[in-house]
């Protein structure tokens, strides 16, 4: 598996993602306005979706929609929100503006549609100002702005995010597959990490998601043990109300049933990233998103499967493994490209020892 040409969500065609969010210095005093979203269109038409919930704390909408059990099989966009509950209110921009650009559920002759917008939120709110939070216009503003270029770091939802005691963020990350049942298949994931659970080993100072063959990849290397005991002496988050949130996406062609087993494995790169992770007081919830625009493998190239097993779950299977992958490396994403917001600091900053200069 190789990064895809962006190494970010909207490396899997059609996929587009969009930010929108106010931020001031006054933020630092808790007097000013720091709130955020995060949209992910799904390519004209819906893609095929489902989502895992692990969380003790989630906030969500339209999450009982995407039970495979359920009829709705696409949706249209995904939110992604700060604000917590009350952030749940930029869910109606975003469906106003599908709606103004006829994308939906079709409800009959005249144009009429219902667009299908799930999303989840993260809590935020003791950065900047309480009362300032998503509003509907922050999600159309967002799905406006939408595009294949993925700002990271400290934007949209990301832009309040802490990641235990430093700063989180939005992060990206993309696979394309190798050789194998699923080769040329593109999995990616964009997430909002601000979990309680730290983010970098105490041990040394490394995050938790950056093995030892990616060291040399991300130009980094074990910090100075003088920065790791300041890092450590910040001691505990400050707040107990937090989640890791995020969406995982592939041009495979999945079922609800198939993008389920995705979120369920994405989970997967959470707890590599994060410790701990599923925590009572965070909300870590996941979608998958399938747009099946891959070919897929030519025939007879795929293992055989026993009868009792749905034909594409070489494929399945395959997906899963990157799937887990590329969201430990979207959390990673998030932590190293963070910048300062109310004084919160980030991982460059505790860590310059790091990076290659």
């Amino acid at each position: 598996m190789i990064p895809g040409q962006t190494d970010s969500l909207t490396d899997v065609a059609g996929v587009l993602v969009g930010h929108h969010h106010e931020l001031d210095e006054d933020a630092a005093l808790g007097s000013g306005r720091a709130a955020g979203c995060t949209v992910v269109l799904t390519p004209t038409g819906g893609g095929t979706a489902s989502v895992d919930v692990r969380g003790g704390g989630p906030g969500t909408r339209e999450t009982d929609l995407l039970d495979p059990s359920h009829s709705v099989q696409r949706v249209d966009a995904v939110l992604l929100t700060g604000g917590s509950a009350y952030g749940l209110a930029a869910g109606d921009g975003v469906m106003r503006w599908l709606e103004e650009h006829g994308r939906g559920i079709p409800m009959d002759a005249d144009g009429h549609v219902v667009p299908i917008v799930p999303g989840a939120v993260i809590f935020d709110l003791p950065v900047g100002d309480w009362a300032v939070r998503p509003t509907a216009d922050h999600g159309f503003l967002a799905a406006d702005s939408a595009s294949a270029r993925v700002e990271r770091g400290s934007v949209g939802a990301g832009v309040g995010a802490r990641a235990g005691t430093i700063k989180g963020g939005v992060g990206t990350a993309s696979l394309v597959l190798g050789p194998g049942p699923a080769e040329g298949v593109t999995v990616a994931a964009l997430v909002v990490a601000n979990p309680v659970g730290a983010v970098f080993d105490p041990a040394s100072g490394l995050p938790w998601g950056v093995g030892v063959a990616e060291l040399a990849q991300r130009r980094m290397r074990v910090p100075d043990r003088a920065e790791l005991a300041a890092a450590l002496a910040l001691g505990q988050k400050g707040t107990v109300l937090n989640t890791t949130i995020g969406v995982v996406a592939t041009d495979a062609a999945l079922d609800k049933a198939g993008c389920r087993r995705v979120a369920v494995a994405g989970h997967d790169g959470m707890a590599r990233a994060i410790r701990p992770a599923h925590s009572p007081l965070d909300g870590d919830t996941l979608f998958a998103l399938a747009t099946g625009t891959h070919a897929g493998p030519p025939p007879g190239t795929a293992p055989p499967v026993p009868d009792a097993f749905p034909a594409d779950l070489p494929v399945l299977a395959a997906v899963c493994e990157a799937a887990a992958d590329v969201v430990a490396r979207a959390i990673v994403d998030a932590i190293l490209t963070a910048t300062p917001v109310a004084g919160i600091p980030t991982y460059r900053e505790l860590f310059p020892s790091a990076f290659d200069t």
